[in-house]
Protein backbone atom coordinates (compact mmCIF):
# COMPACT_ATOMS: atom_id res chain seq x y z
CA UNK A 1 0.00 0.00 0.00
CA UNK A 2 3.05 1.99 0.89
CA UNK A 3 4.24 1.75 -2.52
CA UNK A 4 1.33 2.46 -4.14
CA UNK A 5 0.66 5.87 -1.99
CA UNK A 6 3.98 6.83 -3.49
CA UNK A 7 4.11 6.12 -7.09
CA UNK A 8 0.23 8.19 -6.64
CA UNK A 9 2.36 11.34 -4.49
CA UNK A 10 5.25 11.35 -7.20
CA UNK A 11 2.73 11.25 -10.32
CA UNK A 12 0.03 14.36 -8.57
CA UNK A 13 3.49 16.22 -8.36
CA UNK A 14 5.07 15.81 -11.98
CA UNK A 15 1.15 16.28 -13.32
CA UNK A 16 0.22 19.37 -10.66
CA UNK A 17 3.52 21.31 -12.13
CA UNK A 18 2.19 20.47 -15.84
CA UNK A 19 -1.42 21.78 -14.93
CA UNK A 20 -0.25 24.90 -13.18
CA UNK A 21 2.06 26.03 -16.21
CA UNK A 22 -0.87 25.09 -18.70
CA UNK A 23 -3.09 27.17 -16.06
CA UNK A 24 -1.09 30.01 -16.55
CA UNK A 25 -0.67 29.35 -20.04
CA UNK A 26 -4.43 29.51 -20.39
CA UNK A 27 -4.94 33.19 -18.69
CA UNK A 28 -2.17 34.70 -20.97
CA UNK A 29 -4.09 33.31 -23.85
CA UNK A 30 -7.92 33.94 -23.09
CA UNK A 31 -8.18 36.86 -25.02
CA UNK A 32 -7.11 34.15 -28.40
CA UNK A 33 -8.97 32.12 -30.56
CA UNK A 34 -10.61 28.50 -29.23
CA UNK A 35 -8.66 26.75 -31.50
CA UNK A 36 -5.39 28.35 -29.44
CA UNK A 37 -7.21 27.12 -26.44
CA UNK A 38 -7.88 23.57 -26.82
CA UNK A 39 -4.08 23.06 -28.57
CA UNK A 40 -3.11 24.50 -24.61
CA UNK A 41 -5.73 22.02 -23.23
CA UNK A 42 -4.32 19.03 -25.42
CA UNK A 43 -0.36 19.93 -24.71
CA UNK A 44 -1.36 20.31 -21.09
CA UNK A 45 -3.22 16.79 -20.92
CA UNK A 46 -0.24 15.08 -22.06
CA UNK A 47 2.37 16.96 -20.38
CA UNK A 48 0.65 16.27 -17.46
CA UNK A 49 0.16 12.77 -18.06
CA UNK A 50 4.03 12.25 -19.23
CA UNK A 51 5.58 14.70 -16.62
CA UNK A 52 3.24 12.06 -13.82
CA UNK A 53 5.28 9.27 -15.98
CA UNK A 54 8.36 10.15 -15.63
CA UNK A 55 8.49 10.87 -11.74
CA UNK A 56 7.53 7.56 -11.51
CA UNK A 57 9.67 6.05 -13.99
CA UNK A 58 12.69 7.79 -12.42
CA UNK A 59 11.26 7.06 -8.87
CA UNK A 60 11.09 3.77 -9.77
CA UNK A 61 14.75 3.21 -11.24
CA UNK A 62 13.59 2.27 -14.55
CA UNK A 63 16.15 1.11 -17.22
CA UNK A 64 16.88 3.69 -20.25
CA UNK A 65 15.53 1.50 -22.30
CA UNK A 66 12.45 1.35 -20.78
CA UNK A 67 12.26 4.98 -20.26
CA UNK A 68 12.56 5.31 -23.82
CA UNK A 69 9.54 3.35 -24.34
CA UNK A 70 7.57 4.79 -21.95
CA UNK A 71 8.76 8.30 -23.75
CA UNK A 72 7.90 7.24 -26.97
CA UNK A 73 4.52 6.19 -26.28
CA UNK A 74 3.69 9.74 -24.68
CA UNK A 75 4.76 11.57 -27.59
CA UNK A 76 2.75 9.62 -30.01
CA UNK A 77 -0.18 10.29 -27.56
CA UNK A 78 0.71 14.09 -27.61
CA UNK A 79 0.72 13.86 -31.16
CA UNK A 80 -2.39 12.49 -31.69
CA UNK A 81 -3.61 14.66 -29.08
CA UNK A 82 -2.50 17.76 -30.47
CA UNK A 83 -4.01 16.66 -34.17
CA UNK A 84 -7.42 15.99 -32.66
CA UNK A 85 -7.44 19.44 -30.73
CA UNK A 86 -6.73 21.17 -33.70
CA UNK A 87 -9.46 19.50 -35.95
CA UNK A 88 -11.76 20.10 -33.10
CA UNK A 89 -10.45 23.89 -32.62
CA UNK A 90 -10.17 24.50 -36.37
CA UNK A 91 -14.35 22.96 -36.51
CA UNK A 92 -15.60 25.31 -33.51
CA UNK A 93 -14.04 28.31 -34.64
CA UNK A 94 -15.21 27.79 -38.54
CA UNK A 95 -19.00 27.06 -36.89
CA UNK A 96 -18.41 29.91 -34.76
CA UNK A 97 -16.83 31.93 -37.32
CA UNK A 98 -20.43 31.35 -39.77
CA UNK A 99 -22.51 32.13 -36.75
CA UNK A 100 -20.90 36.10 -36.09
CA UNK A 101 -21.56 36.64 -40.02
CA UNK A 102 -25.28 35.44 -39.47
CA UNK A 103 -25.42 37.60 -36.64
CA UNK A 104 -24.48 40.61 -38.67
CA UNK A 105 -27.61 41.36 -40.04
CA UNK A 106 -29.08 42.00 -36.61
CA UNK A 107 -27.55 45.24 -37.28
CA UNK A 108 -28.78 45.81 -41.09
CA UNK A 109 -32.29 45.23 -40.03
CA UNK A 110 -32.52 41.81 -41.26
CA UNK A 111 -33.56 38.79 -39.90
CA UNK A 112 -31.15 35.95 -38.28
CA UNK A 113 -30.96 32.76 -40.58
CA UNK A 114 -29.16 29.89 -38.76
CA UNK A 115 -25.81 28.90 -40.42
CA UNK A 116 -26.66 25.20 -41.96
CA UNK A 117 -24.79 22.46 -40.96
CA UNK A 118 -23.82 20.76 -37.41
CA UNK A 119 -22.09 22.22 -34.84
CA UNK A 120 -22.27 21.98 -31.05
CA UNK A 121 -24.97 21.61 -28.59
CA UNK A 122 -23.56 25.13 -26.64
CA UNK A 123 -23.44 26.52 -30.65
CA UNK A 124 -27.03 24.94 -31.75
CA UNK A 125 -28.65 27.07 -28.51
CA UNK A 126 -26.97 30.00 -29.57
CA UNK A 127 -28.32 30.02 -32.79
CA UNK A 128 -32.27 28.92 -31.57
CA UNK A 129 -31.73 32.32 -29.02
CA UNK A 130 -30.82 34.14 -31.81
CA UNK A 131 -33.39 33.15 -34.25
CA UNK A 132 -35.73 33.51 -31.31
CA UNK A 133 -34.59 36.99 -30.55
CA UNK A 134 -34.69 38.34 -34.64
CA UNK A 135 -37.94 37.41 -34.50
CA UNK A 136 -38.34 39.66 -31.57
CA UNK A 137 -36.63 42.47 -33.27
CA UNK A 138 -38.61 42.06 -36.43
CA UNK A 139 -41.84 42.05 -34.47
CA UNK A 140 -40.67 45.31 -32.60
CA UNK A 141 -39.33 46.79 -35.77
CA UNK A 142 -43.42 46.18 -37.17
CA UNK A 143 -44.59 47.19 -33.84
CA UNK A 144 -42.34 50.58 -34.03
CA UNK A 145 -43.54 51.25 -38.14
CA UNK A 146 -46.91 51.00 -37.20
CA UNK A 147 -46.88 53.50 -33.94
CA UNK A 148 -44.74 55.62 -36.42
CA UNK A 149 -47.12 55.49 -39.10
CA UNK A 150 -50.19 56.18 -36.95
CA UNK A 151 -48.54 58.84 -35.27
CA UNK A 152 -47.94 60.68 -38.41
CA UNK A 153 -51.85 60.07 -39.16
CA UNK A 154 -52.82 61.51 -35.82
CA UNK A 155 -50.78 64.97 -36.30
CA UNK A 156 -52.22 65.08 -39.41
CA UNK A 157 -56.00 64.17 -38.32
CA UNK A 158 -55.20 66.78 -35.13
CA UNK A 159 -54.05 69.17 -37.18
CA UNK A 160 -57.09 69.62 -39.50
CA UNK A 161 -59.49 69.21 -36.23
CA UNK A 162 -57.95 71.46 -34.13
CA UNK A 163 -57.69 74.12 -37.46
CA UNK A 164 -61.88 73.73 -38.27
CA UNK A 165 -62.86 74.50 -34.32
CA UNK A 166 -60.15 77.39 -34.25
CA UNK A 167 -61.10 79.15 -37.09
CA UNK A 168 -64.99 79.01 -36.13
CA UNK A 169 -63.66 80.27 -33.05
CA UNK A 170 -61.82 82.92 -34.20
CA UNK A 171 -64.50 84.16 -36.72
CA UNK A 172 -67.42 84.23 -33.75
CA UNK A 173 -64.78 86.14 -31.91
CA UNK A 174 -64.55 88.74 -34.96
CA UNK A 175 -68.43 88.70 -35.43
CA UNK A 176 -68.84 89.34 -31.85
CA UNK A 177 -66.34 92.18 -32.08
CA UNK A 178 -67.52 94.13 -34.60
CA UNK A 179 -71.10 93.47 -33.22
CA UNK A 180 -72.22 92.37 -36.87
CA UNK A 181 -73.53 88.91 -34.66
CA UNK A 182 -77.16 88.41 -35.32
CA UNK A 183 -77.64 86.13 -32.67
CA UNK A 184 -75.11 86.25 -29.97
CA UNK A 185 -76.47 84.05 -27.56
CA UNK A 186 -76.35 81.64 -29.84
CA UNK A 187 -72.50 82.52 -30.82
CA UNK A 188 -71.41 82.07 -27.38
CA UNK A 189 -73.50 78.67 -27.07
CA UNK A 190 -71.31 77.90 -30.12
CA UNK A 191 -67.94 78.80 -28.81
CA UNK A 192 -68.85 77.20 -25.45
CA UNK A 193 -69.72 74.03 -28.05
CA UNK A 194 -66.19 74.50 -29.35
CA UNK A 195 -64.31 75.46 -26.67
CA UNK A 196 -65.75 71.70 -24.97
CA UNK A 197 -64.65 69.78 -27.64
CA UNK A 198 -61.12 71.29 -27.79
CA UNK A 199 -60.96 70.86 -23.82
CA UNK A 200 -62.32 66.88 -24.70
CA UNK A 201 -59.41 66.53 -27.46
CA UNK A 202 -56.41 68.23 -25.16
CA UNK A 203 -57.33 66.00 -22.29
CA UNK A 204 -57.70 62.42 -24.73
CA UNK A 205 -53.93 63.58 -26.23
CA UNK A 206 -53.04 63.61 -22.31
CA UNK A 207 -54.38 60.73 -21.36
CA UNK A 208 -52.73 58.75 -24.41
CA UNK A 209 -49.45 60.50 -23.54
CA UNK A 210 -49.37 58.68 -20.05
CA UNK A 211 -50.34 55.55 -21.31
CA UNK A 212 -47.71 55.34 -23.93
CA UNK A 213 -44.78 56.44 -21.36
CA UNK A 214 -46.34 54.13 -18.79
CA UNK A 215 -47.22 56.84 -16.44
CA UNK A 216 -51.13 56.27 -16.14
CA UNK A 217 -51.99 56.06 -12.10
CA UNK A 218 -54.27 53.50 -11.16
CA UNK A 219 -55.74 52.79 -8.28
CA UNK A 220 -57.19 49.34 -8.27
CA UNK A 221 -60.23 48.26 -6.30
CA UNK A 222 -62.52 45.05 -5.84
CA UNK A 223 -65.96 45.79 -7.49
CA UNK A 224 -68.42 43.97 -9.20
CA UNK A 225 -68.87 44.09 -13.27
CA UNK A 226 -72.63 44.68 -12.67
CA UNK A 227 -71.95 47.98 -11.11
CA UNK A 228 -69.60 49.18 -14.19
CA UNK A 229 -72.13 48.36 -16.73
CA UNK A 230 -74.68 49.69 -14.94
CA UNK A 231 -72.33 52.80 -14.20
CA UNK A 232 -71.77 53.05 -18.17
CA UNK A 233 -75.19 52.45 -19.40
CA UNK A 234 -76.32 55.36 -16.78
CA UNK A 235 -73.53 57.85 -19.03
CA UNK A 236 -74.57 56.99 -22.16
CA UNK A 237 -78.07 57.14 -22.10
CA UNK A 238 -78.34 60.99 -22.83
CA UNK A 239 -76.45 60.17 -25.88
CA UNK A 240 -78.38 57.30 -27.51
CA UNK A 241 -81.42 59.08 -27.12
CA UNK A 242 -79.91 61.89 -28.72
CA UNK A 243 -79.11 59.63 -31.80
CA UNK A 244 -82.93 57.92 -31.66
CA UNK A 245 -80.50 54.36 -30.40
CA UNK A 246 -81.87 51.96 -28.17
CA UNK A 247 -79.57 51.15 -25.50
CA UNK A 248 -79.51 46.96 -23.91
CA UNK A 249 -78.34 45.63 -21.14
CA UNK A 250 -77.98 41.61 -21.48
CA UNK A 251 -78.12 39.66 -18.40
CA UNK A 252 -74.86 40.68 -16.55
CA UNK A 253 -73.27 38.64 -14.10
CA UNK A 254 -72.46 40.24 -10.57
CA UNK A 255 -68.68 38.61 -11.14
CA UNK A 256 -66.01 40.76 -9.11
CA UNK A 257 -62.99 42.44 -10.72
CA UNK A 258 -59.70 43.77 -9.45
CA UNK A 259 -59.49 47.72 -11.38
CA UNK A 260 -59.50 51.21 -11.66
CA UNK A 261 -63.57 51.88 -11.62
CA UNK A 262 -63.15 55.37 -13.12
CA UNK A 263 -60.56 53.94 -15.46
CA UNK A 264 -62.66 51.10 -16.56
CA UNK A 265 -65.64 53.37 -16.82
CA UNK A 266 -64.03 55.41 -18.78
CA UNK A 267 -63.22 52.53 -21.18
CA UNK A 268 -67.17 50.81 -21.36
CA UNK A 269 -67.92 54.61 -21.93
CA UNK A 270 -65.32 55.09 -24.79
CA UNK A 271 -67.15 51.88 -26.35
CA UNK A 272 -70.22 52.97 -25.94
CA UNK A 273 -69.85 56.16 -27.26
CA UNK A 274 -68.10 54.79 -30.73
CA UNK A 275 -70.84 52.17 -31.02
CA UNK A 276 -73.79 54.93 -30.71
CA UNK A 277 -72.33 57.26 -33.39
CA UNK A 278 -71.73 54.28 -35.53
CA UNK A 279 -75.27 52.93 -35.30
CA UNK A 280 -77.94 54.42 -37.69
CA UNK A 281 -81.07 55.57 -35.78
CA UNK A 282 -83.74 53.05 -34.46
CA UNK A 283 -80.53 50.84 -34.07
CA UNK A 284 -79.39 48.88 -31.08
CA UNK A 285 -76.39 48.68 -28.92
CA UNK A 286 -76.18 45.72 -26.52
CA UNK A 287 -73.49 45.37 -23.71
CA UNK A 288 -72.89 42.36 -21.78
CA UNK A 289 -70.83 40.38 -19.04
CA UNK A 290 -69.91 36.92 -18.83
CA UNK A 291 -67.32 34.91 -16.89
CA UNK A 292 -65.25 32.80 -18.65
CA UNK A 293 -61.82 30.52 -18.62
CA UNK A 294 -58.61 30.51 -21.10
CA UNK A 295 -55.40 29.69 -20.73
CA UNK A 296 -54.16 32.31 -18.32
CA UNK A 297 -56.80 31.42 -15.88
CA UNK A 298 -60.42 32.99 -14.81
CA UNK A 299 -61.54 35.74 -16.54
CA UNK A 300 -64.66 38.42 -17.01
CA UNK A 301 -65.45 39.41 -20.68
CA UNK A 302 -67.23 42.61 -21.09
CA UNK A 303 -68.96 43.00 -25.02
CA UNK A 304 -70.29 45.76 -26.88
CA UNK A 305 -72.58 45.25 -30.03
CA UNK A 306 -73.51 47.93 -32.26
CA UNK A 307 -74.81 47.86 -35.37
CA UNK A 308 -72.86 49.83 -37.46
CA UNK A 309 -72.76 47.18 -40.75
CA UNK A 310 -69.13 45.78 -39.70
CA UNK A 311 -65.54 46.67 -40.30
CA UNK A 312 -63.66 45.97 -43.04
CA UNK A 313 -61.33 43.42 -42.71
CA UNK A 314 -58.36 44.49 -43.32
CA UNK A 315 -58.92 47.81 -41.22
CA UNK A 316 -59.55 45.54 -37.84
CA UNK A 317 -56.63 45.12 -37.21
CA UNK A 318 -56.25 48.91 -37.32
CA UNK A 319 -58.95 49.68 -34.74
CA UNK A 320 -57.14 50.05 -31.82
CA UNK A 321 -54.02 51.91 -33.40
CA UNK A 322 -53.84 55.97 -32.59
CA UNK A 323 -55.31 58.33 -34.60
CA UNK A 324 -57.41 55.30 -36.92
CA UNK A 325 -60.58 56.42 -37.62
CA UNK A 326 -61.85 54.63 -40.89
CA UNK A 327 -62.59 55.95 -44.51
CA UNK A 328 -65.94 56.82 -43.31
CA UNK A 329 -64.50 59.54 -40.09
CA UNK A 330 -62.59 61.97 -41.52
CA UNK A 331 -65.36 64.95 -40.23
CA UNK A 332 -64.73 66.68 -36.70
CA UNK A 333 -68.01 65.18 -35.01
CA UNK A 334 -66.05 61.69 -35.18
CA UNK A 335 -63.53 62.68 -33.07
CA UNK A 336 -59.89 62.39 -33.02
CA UNK A 337 -59.36 58.93 -33.74
CA UNK A 338 -58.38 58.92 -29.76
CA UNK A 339 -61.04 56.65 -27.88
CA UNK A 340 -60.02 53.23 -28.73
CA UNK A 341 -56.71 53.58 -28.91
CA UNK A 342 -57.07 55.19 -25.29
CA UNK A 343 -59.45 51.42 -24.17
CA UNK A 344 -56.73 49.61 -25.34
CA UNK A 345 -54.26 51.11 -23.26
CA UNK A 346 -56.22 51.21 -19.86
CA UNK A 347 -56.80 47.61 -20.51
CA UNK A 348 -53.76 46.56 -20.82
CA UNK A 349 -52.59 48.21 -18.26
CA UNK A 350 -55.18 46.33 -15.91
CA UNK A 351 -53.06 43.28 -17.51
CA UNK A 352 -56.53 42.28 -19.98
CA UNK A 353 -56.66 42.64 -23.77
CA UNK A 354 -59.00 44.55 -26.53
CA UNK A 355 -60.43 42.60 -29.33
CA UNK A 356 -62.75 43.34 -31.94
CA UNK A 357 -64.75 41.08 -34.11
CA UNK A 358 -67.57 41.50 -36.91
CA UNK A 359 -71.02 40.03 -36.33
CA UNK A 360 -74.11 39.95 -38.46
CA UNK A 361 -75.19 43.99 -38.83
CA UNK A 362 -71.98 44.79 -36.87
CA UNK A 363 -69.42 44.16 -34.77
CA UNK A 364 -68.30 43.61 -30.96
CA UNK A 365 -66.05 44.69 -29.12
CA UNK A 366 -64.66 42.73 -26.81
CA UNK A 367 -63.07 43.83 -23.70
CA UNK A 368 -60.72 40.82 -21.48
CA UNK A 369 -60.09 41.19 -17.98
CA UNK A 370 -58.68 38.77 -15.21
CA UNK A 371 -61.33 37.73 -12.75
CA UNK A 372 -60.79 39.22 -9.06
CA UNK A 373 -60.36 36.27 -6.45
Amino acid sequence: MRDVLLIALFAFLGAAGAGLLGALALRALRHRSVLVSLTVVAVVSVAAMLAGTLAVARAMFLSSHDLTVVTTVCAMAAVVSLATALLLGRWVVARSNALTVAARSFGEGGSFAAPGGGSTAELAALGRELAATSEKLARSRERERALDASRRELVAWISHDLRTPLAGLRAMAEALEDGVAEDPPRYFRQIRTEVDRLNAMVGDLFELSRIHAGALPLSPSRMSVYDLVGDALAGAGPLAREHGVRLVGDPVAEVPVEVDGKEMTRVLGNLLVNAIRHTPADGTVAVAARRDKDEEGDTVVLSVTDGCGGIPEDDLSRVFDTGWRGSRARTPPAGAGLGLAIVRGIVEAHAGRAAVHNVPGGCRFEVVLPAAR
